[in-house]
């Protein structure tokens, strides 16, 4: 399994009548027909096992970013037993999964984008951006990493209430 040939999928699926998207890694031998978990297959990519993990660690790493971006902002994100929350609409994840893997195929963009993917962790790259602390493809790259962690759901942000001092 070293480097035998896997796929790297983007699938919505339900588990106990709940409803989750999924970014995996599955033995191209298997028929993900198979999985009674998955109902719909949105993106399926045959590639090398070290290659999907690579790709895989960098999609989640994007997702957790956003989802605990809009967490920090108070918006009521649900968190399903298992997958990723359909708040995140299939489009952003389709942009996410395409990024990642289409960066992947250029060794010097992909190690460039992971280091900015990861300062994002922390920080916003916007101010970076701005600062013209980034020139050339990294400053190309870190506009289209924000530009993954844009998204900001209709839903009503939570309100908190303080409760007064004396309860």
């Amino acid at each position: 399994m070293e480097n035998s040939p896997q796929y790297l999928f983007l699938a919505s699926g339900v588990n106990n009548g709940e409803g989750f998207w999924i970014v995996g890694i599955k033995n191209c031998d298997e028929n993900f027909l198979e999985d009674i978990n998955l109902l719909d297959c949105h993106r399926k990519e045959l590639i090398g096992y070290e290659s999907a993990k690579d790709i895989l660690l960098a999609i989640n790493l994007n997702v957790n970013n956003l989802l605990n971006e809009l967490r920090n902002k108070n918006y009521l994100i649900e968190t399903p037993s298992m997958g990723i929350s359909f708040d995140i609409p299939l489009e952003i994840l389709e942009n996410i999964f395409d990024f990642w893997l289409e960066i992947y195929k250029n060794q010097e963009a992909w190690e460039a984008c992971l280091g900015l993917l990861k300062i994002r962790k922390r920080i916003p790259l916007t101010n970076l951006i701005r600062s013209e602390s980034l020139k050339g493809n990294s400053k190309k790259w870190a506009i289209q990493i924000e530009n993954l962690h844009t998204y900001v759901p209709s839903s009503l942000k939570i309100e908190k209430i303080n409760n007064p001092m004396w309860e």
